[in-house]
């Protein structure tokens, strides 16, 4: 079983450990040092078990305020799984019909047949200009 030398509020402690959680100690004790090491700028030099139990308090109550956004969070997701399970359920649409007017065909007649004697009018216009 491996030990790990962790330091918390500037004090060392040999703490053992299972084989591979040696990096998750570490992080353990890097919160809890972080937590004393705020302890002992507000109070001062304290004893240690008291330090320990005041840090462990420190994080237990950001813990329990993380868990209790965590289970807010779930709750919401679970409303939007809850919400995209209804829609997919739900029958799809109805089609919207839309008409479309159709133009007709004697009118299109007749516009390219305008086009036509204009496109004729340009070339003889520019016949005589030039």
């Amino acid at each position: 079983m491996p030990e790990v030398e962790i330091s918390i509020g500037g004090r060392s402690f040999d703490v053992a450990c299972q084989e591979g959680e040696e990096q998750y100690l570490r992080s353990a004790a890097k919160m809890l040092d972080t937590e004393a090491q705020v302890l002992a700028q507000q109070v001062g030099r304290i004893p240690e078990s008291r330090m320990l139990l005041m840090a462990g308090l420190m994080l237990a109550d950001k813990t329990a305020g993380l868990e209790d956004k965590l289970r807010a969070l779930e709750d919401r997701a679970a409303g939007y799984l809850s919400e995209l399970q209804t829609l997919k359920a739900a029958p799809p649409p109805e089609p919207e019909r839309i008409e479309v007017p159709v133009v007709p065909t004697e009118v299109t007649e007749t516009l390219q047949e305008v086009a036509a004697r204009a496109e004729a009018l340009a070339r003889d216009v520019e016949e005589k200009i030039g």
